[in-house]
């Protein structure tokens, strides 16, 4: 196995036991290849849910470029309650597991087709 298959084992296995869902592995991995190097940096792989700045990145490069959507109050609000899904007190809310909710929310998983 190689090491995006354990990072896609650990985001799947943090999906179930941590957010309560069952992951769609094909969706997982497609969006775990989309977060491209960064997902093998400690630092990039991992989302600050404390920091604006950093939940303003998630915003403006993955949900406005990526996933195409308009900016507005809805996606403050769904990054609020991708966090609280996730667990405020989680240290380690993976980049690739927020982004993979995200998309769910959004119902955006033709992006990844």
């Amino acid at each position: 196995m190689g090491k995006r298959d354990e990072l896609i084992a650990k985001y799947a296995d943090d999906l179930k036991n941590k957010c309560g869902m069952t992951p769609d592995m094909a969706l997982l991995t497609k969006v775990t290849i989309g977060c491209g190097p960064s997902i093998y940096d400690a630092d990039a792989s991992t989302v600050a849910g404390s920091q604006a700045s950093e939940l303003e990145t998630v915003k403006n490069n993955f949900l406005i470029k990526k996933l195409g959507l308009k900016d507005g109050p809805a996606l403050d609000q769904a990054i609020v309650s991708v966090i609280d899904t996730y667990g405020k007190s989680e240290r380690n809310k993976y980049r690739a597991v927020i982004y993979y909710m995200l998309t769910k929310h959004f119902k955006k998983e033709s992006v990844y087709k």
